[in-house]
């Protein structure tokens, strides 16, 4: 069996040769590409420079950046080398940058920006192993730092000793087995410290191919924008994928400039967590509510066709009606494909989207006006996906259907547990934990709740953990009513409390831009952030609101009190991970009385 990640750049650039493979933006906003010959001639030489710098087999290697095509560069170089190379989030503080180094024992560490290379200064200072700081941007060093590299340098030094170290990297390439490490992926946490998944390269092998039989229509004709952190194994999973059909990757570096780039890029494919859809419906419907009587009722009629077109025939492979297929066409050409232009998403092939739920109502929404969103469920330690949706018969409100190659059953407590060939070997140097991980037939257990119906569709719960019980008895799902909420263009995050308490309360943070716009046109006065999210006008429009949200939920799931936060949960204060998911112990502790006055 062969490791596909450490021969795809030389066998893509034997096949594409000068064709684009991977496009990087330029300060001044330009495109330009990397070729699939450059890529093999940089990978080639960074895996001599690894080499010559007496980076040995097995040694790990740390990526604490945004995303930057030298990102891919410096993975596929240590993949030719049987090195191991250790992602770390480019939002990471510097105590966690510090663990992750000294419990992997990494030698080298690549990074982006100005912070992280100060963060990285320092964590050296203080861990022997890291031998090694090379630098992505263009960064200003200390002025005592003599050792530091920039990445064009790093290249040469194995440029300059191809022909000592090219013989070396090839024996080591050859002497590749499934059973090398291929990554570790730090899991962000939301309680403890990060634990280091060990993803062999026999992980990625089946994962590719249980995609390939997944998701055929992805082929070299695609376009990909890699949006979220190379570092999320979401990301990292999708964008080894697409590699491996010969997509062209853009790799959008600031995840703020997203909007930018999806329009000037309007890529078939992207991966995506469900805020970006929850952010983007809310401004549609926004857009919508200030139309002219017609055009909104225009916009209605086309997501009822689109609903009945896309939904109830094509979901389930049933030939569509030819009346309604004419109808549909009309709306698509005249008010579907207009919005979806503006988005970016005009030439979607497939938008896998994964990480927390989605609610149904977003799902249809999109999938109605012919946006092709492909919800999934999968974990760091399964090397991304577990189930998603098949083209045809996927249910509504579910993750997916299992891949083929993975056995997916219900443990107790409603866990979902997984086994098969892209479940890790266990996490690196956790003994303990690796015991109470799997059951004794080698199950991994996710921690996360769910059941499986008739037709084999997956569905999610909540994460277990997080699962809490009312003092009169009543099972709360958070992470639900949380995802009900953010569909409100008013409300930007949630963290929903209840544990042991007689009913259901929020802490929410408001957009504030929003709030100022209705205040503004409500002639509601305001001296401070503070002072409008603590008015009462604001409060009794936003409890209206929230009830309107969470209609049909049982009385005892609705939220009863609320307290609105002038601030953002916050990674930098411990608040949230680094895939944005709430810190609840942190959240619960930190706003205590605010919690407690709810109650009172």
């Amino acid at each position: 069996m062969k490791n596909v990640l450490t021969s795809l750049v030389a066998r893509q650039a034997g096949k594409y040769g000068d064709r684009a493979a991977v496009y990087y933006r330029r300060p001044d906003g330009k495109w330009l590409p990397y070729s699939w010959n450059e890529m093999l001639t940089m990978v080639s030489n960074t895996a001599c420079s690894y080499a010559a710098l007496g980076i040995r087999e097995e040694s790990r290697v740390a990526v604490f950046s945004a995303n930057d095509p030298f990102t891919l560069v410096s993975e596929f170089a240590a993949f030719a080398n049987r090195i191991v190379p250790v992602s770390i989030y480019a939002t990471s503080s510097e105590n966690q940058v510090e663990f992750i180094v000294r419990d992997a024992q990494a030698e080298v560490i690549f990074v982006g920006d100005q912070t992280q290379y100060a963060i990285a200064r320092r964590v050296a200072a203080r861990v022997d192993c890291l031998k090694q700081i090379v630098t992505y941007k263009p960064i200003v060093l200390h002025r005592e730092d003599t050792t530091t590299l920039n990445f064009a340098q790093f290249m040469r030094i194995g440029e300059n000793a191809r022909s000592q170290w090219a013989a070396e990297v090839e024996r080591r390439t050859m002497a590749a087995t499934p059973g090398d490490i291929a990554t570790l992926l730090y899991t962000s946490g939301t309680t403890g410290d990060p634990k280091g998944a060990i993803l062999t390269h026999g992980c990625f092998d089946a994962a590719l191919e249980a995609h390939h039989r997944r998701l055929p229509s992805v082929s070299d004709k695609d376009t990909s924008m890699c949006f979220l952190p190379l570092s999320h194994v979401f990301e990292k999973g999708w964008t080894y994928f697409a590699l491996d059909c010969g997509v062209r990757i853009y790799v959008n570096s600031n995840p703020r400039e997203i909007q930018t780039t999806l329009a000037e890029v309007h890529p078939t494919c992207m991966c995506s967590v469900p805020r970006f859809w929850e952010k983007a419906y809310a401004t549609i419907l926004d857009k919508m509510g200030r139309m002219k009587p017609f055009k909104r009722w225009l916009c209605r009629r086309a997501l009822e066709i689109g609903r009945r077109r896309n939904l109830d025939y094509v979901r389930r492979g049933c030939p569509v009606p030819t009346l309604l297929e004419w109808q549909y066409k009309f709306y698509y050409k005249n008010v579907f494909r207009q919005v979806q232009r503006i988005m970016g998403v005009e030439n979607g092939n497939i938008f896998p989207t994964a990480g927390a739920p989605l609610s149904n109502n977003i799902t249809e929404f999109f999938r109605g006006m012919g946006v092709p969103i492909v919800v999934g469920y999968g974990l760091s330690e399964t090397t991304a996906t577990v189930s998603c949706y098949p083209y045809v018969n996927y249910e509504i409100g579910s993750v997916g259907v299992p891949l083929d190659m993975l056995s997916v059953r219900i443990g107790e407590n409603d866990e979902i547990q997984v086994k098969g060939p892209t479940v890790m070997r266990g996490y690196y140097n956790r003994p303990q934990e690796n015991e109470a991980a799997f059951t004794a037939d080698g199950y991994f257990r996710t921690g996360d709740a769910g059941y499986i119906d008739k037709n084999g569709a997956l569905f999610l719960t909540d994460r277990i953990k997080d699962l809490f019980k009312t003092s009169n008895g009543k099972y709360i799902a958070p992470q639900a009513i949380e995802s009900r909420l953010g569909e409100d263009k008013y409300i930007e995050q949630v963290a929903v409390i209840g544990d042991n308490r007689k009913y259901v309360s929020a802490l929410i943070v408001p957009s504030l831009p929003a709030l100022k716009e209705y205040a503004g046109k409500n002639g509601i006065p305001y001296a401070s952030d503070e002072d409008l999210v603590a008015n009462p006008r604001i409060n009794e429009m936003m409890a209206e609101r929230i009830e309107g949200m969470l209609s049909g939920l049982a009385s005892f799931e609705k939220i009863k009190k609320f307290t609105l936060l002038p601030a953002e949960f916050t990674m930098e204060a411990g608040e949230l991970t680094n895939t944005l998911k709430i810190r609840r112990p942190v959240i619960n502790k930190r706003y205590a009385d605010v919690i407690e006055a709810m109650y009172q």
